[in-house]
């Protein structure tokens, strides 16, 4: 089983209210509050977990969470979540990273260009899932109630 790790973004034009928008998913970033979902998938790019963060949240924050407990023979990510804890997490799971390194990484490493090519699977989950309009304009207000929408969408694609 490959895992193949991803996030969206998706807008959203709410106002703050009383500054209390951790557990709602909804981050400032430079085009105004907007959220991001992050995906595990399997091998086949059936989603596995979701995780709802704000729009400021980088993508390797929360690849910890996505992994844990997880078993996987391989791992692929884009470069985003090319760190060192990420790498010695997966080594930890004796999985196989398929992560391209940073160009800024001082020693660069060689990962599998042939099963790197398997990441597309997941992007073209998430082309899908924006297919769905309340998703992709995040309609739902509170976080965990968008969270839902964005697993009862999944499953939809997963029957079709």
């Amino acid at each position: 089983m490959a895992a193949l790790l991803k996030r969206i973004n998706t807008q959203q034009a709410l106002p703050k209210k009383n500054n209390q928008n951790e557990d709602e998913g909804l981050g400032r970033s430079s085009g105004g509050l907007s959220s991001k979902i992050h995906c595990l998938a399997d091998g086949l790019g059936n989603p596995v977990d979701f995780i709802l963060t704000g729009g400021e949240v980088h993508d390797s924050q929360c690849a910890d969470a996505l992994l844990e407990g997880k078993k996987a023979n391989f791992i692929v990510a884009d470069k985003a979540y090319d760190n060192n804890a990420i790498l010695q997490k997966i080594a930890q799971m004796e999985a196989i990273a398929v992560i391209p390194p940073k160009s800024n990484r001082k020693e660069q490493r060689d990962f599998d260009r042939h099963y790197y090519k398997d990441r597309n699977l997941i992007e073209r989950f998430f082309c899908r899932l924006k297919q769905f309009r309340g998703i992709a304009t995040r309609y739902c207000k509170r976080g965990k109630y968008f969270l839902e929408a964005v697993k009862f969408a999944s499953s939809i694609i997963l029957m079709a």
